[in-house]
Formats: structure tokens, C-alpha cells, sequence
């Protein structure tokens, strides 16, 4: 009881922070109940534009969120079996996993997020993308960092710039599992499927793994980059990610430990089930 008790009390020191911090909503009513505590928390960060707290404040957001992630069930290597365990005869089944969940619980190496071209996390408060769920369990500092390695690329590239199509962006994971997080922009379909687009996506799951290679990342954990909101097809793009990702280990066959291949949606399982299993 004392563990959840001091959980409680970070919950409303940290609303009453986020709320102080807020110029708009500093007066807004807290709820008295635990869930609609989370909501005013969680909106008030994925609303606050990227700048730094106290550092007391952090301790308690960076307790909290740690303490969030326990909850909801911390997931290793270990506790994901390889298509090999599953009985798949890939060529590359002892190197890969299909893993359905959230990917916020992982803890490997490298977790991919589906981004936007400004890079600064999703804005929308409680907003179910991938972006804004890595943003709130990382805590505020990921959007800082974000922000401070956009400011750089400005300053080379002019104050117009956005992250181009396929280039990865690599952050620390603060309070996620996993120890850091690529962010890649993915092609966003707006008509018919282009070879072009099939050729961008095929190059956010390529160069993502060059960076990890070069930054030895040894576990990686892809999102369905591109699909939802991006409208690309989930079956092509999952044929895609699948093709990408054999062909590159293919080429470099000692230098992943593992690669997941993250699913939320049924669908989505039984897409990479069929190219793996």
C-alpha cells in the first residue's frame, strides 16, 4: 500500500507542476479519480512545447513513469520467443520476432517510431499513435532532444528544414525499457500506391538498420511504420518490411541479435504471420 500511495502522491504533485507550467490551463480542475488524473497529465506533456522542467519536477515525472512502465509489465529478449521457437524455417528465424503489444514495454536496444516531419512528437492530446505513446512514457525530456537536434539541422540547412522522408533521427529512451529510440518519417499515401512510396518505405527499414549498425544497436523493435494514419497499405507495407529486413540481414548476417517486428493490430499479426511463419 505504501508503494501505491507514493505513486498517488507523484500523480498529483506532477498535475499540479504541468498544470502551473501551462499558462492556458493552469486553473483547469483536477479530477479526483486516478484515471482522469492521467488524462490531465498525460495531455498537459503531449501538449507542452519542448522545453526543460525543474529538475525536482523531473525526478518525480522520471519515478513515475518508471513506475508506470513496472505496472504495465516490463518485456525482454527472453520473454519474446524467435520465429525459430515458433517453429518458422526462415532463413534468418533465430534472428527475428513477431511480438504484438505495446511497444513502450520493450526492453531492447532500440525501439522505431513513426514520426512526423517536424519531429517533435504528437501535439494531440491522448492521441493513440505510436508517436505520442513513446513521447509520454519517455517523459519530456524526448521531445527536448528532439527539439534541440532540429534547432542543429537548421542551422546547417535553414530554418525551413523538416526531417526528410526515410533519414533516421537517434534519441535517447529516458524512461522507456528500451535504452533509445529511432524516429524515422515515413511516406504518407495521399493517392494510389507509387513504386516511389514502396521504395521509401522499403528505405525507412534499411537505413534504420544502418544507424543500428553503426551505433551498435543489436536489438531493434520496427512499429508498422506508414501504416494508420499514413495510409499505406498494412499488407504491402508488412511484405515490404519483411523483404527489407531479410535482404539486409542477408548482407550483414553478425550484426543484429534480434530484430521484432512490433504489431498492435490483429490484422497486422496475421500479415507478418503469413510473409514468417
Amino acid at each position: 500500500m505504501k508503494g501505491r500511495k507514493t505513486q498517488d502522491q507523484r500523480l498529483d504533485f506532477l498535475v499540479e507542476e504541468f498544470k502551473a507550467d501551462s499558462v492556458q490551463y493552469r486553473n483547469l480542475q483536477t479530477p479526483v479519480d486516478t484515471d482522469g488524473k492521467r488524462r490531465i497529465l498525460r495531455s498537459l506533456m503531449n501538449i507542452r512545447m519542448p522545453k526543460m522542467m525543474p529538475p525536482a519536477v523531473l525526478r518525480i515525472q522520471d519515478e513515475y513513469l518508471k513506475e508506470r512502465i513496472r505496472e504495465n509489465g516490463i518485456v525482454g529478449l527472453d520473454d519474446i520467443p524467435t520465429l525459430a521457437e515458433r517453429g518458422s524455417t526462415h532463413a534468418y528465424a533465430d534472428q527475428l520476432s513477431i511480438w504484438q503489444g505495446d511497444i513502450t514495454r520493450l526492453s531492447v536496444d532500440a525501439v522505431v517510431n513513426a514520426a512526423n516531419s517536424q519531429m517533435l512528437g504528437c501535439f494531440i492530446p491522448m492521441h493513440t499513435c505510436i508517436d505520442n505513446c513513446i513521447h509520454t512514457f519517455a517523459g519530456i525530456q524526448l521531445r527536448a532532444e528532439c527539439s534541440r537536434q532540429m534547432n542543429q539541422l537548421r542551422l546547417q540547412y535553414g530554418n525551413d528544414y523538416e526531417q526528410p522522408t526515410a533519414v533516421p533521427m537517434l534519441t535517447n529512451g529516458y524512461n522507456l525499457p528500451a535504452k533509445k529510440v529511432i524516429h524515422i518519417v515515413g511516406p504518407v499515401v495521399t493517392g494510389r500506391l507509387t513504386e516511389e512510396l514502396e521504395q521509401d518505405l522499403s528505405d525507412c527499414y534499411r537505413n534504420t538498420l544502418d544507424m543500428c549498425l553503426q551505433n551498435d544497436i543489436r536489438s531493434v523493435a520496427f512499429c508498422c511504420i506508414s501504416t494508420g494514419v499514413f495510409r499505406f497499405p498494412n499488407k504491402r507495407a508488412a511484405e515490404l518490411a519483411v523483404r527489407t529486413v531479410t535482404d539486409w540481414i542477408s548482407s550483414h548476417p553478425a550484426a543484429m541479435e534480434r530484430v521484432i517486428f512490433n504489431v498492435f493490430k490483429d490484422e497486422d499479426k496475421a500479415y507478418y504471420e503469413a510473409e514468417l511463419l
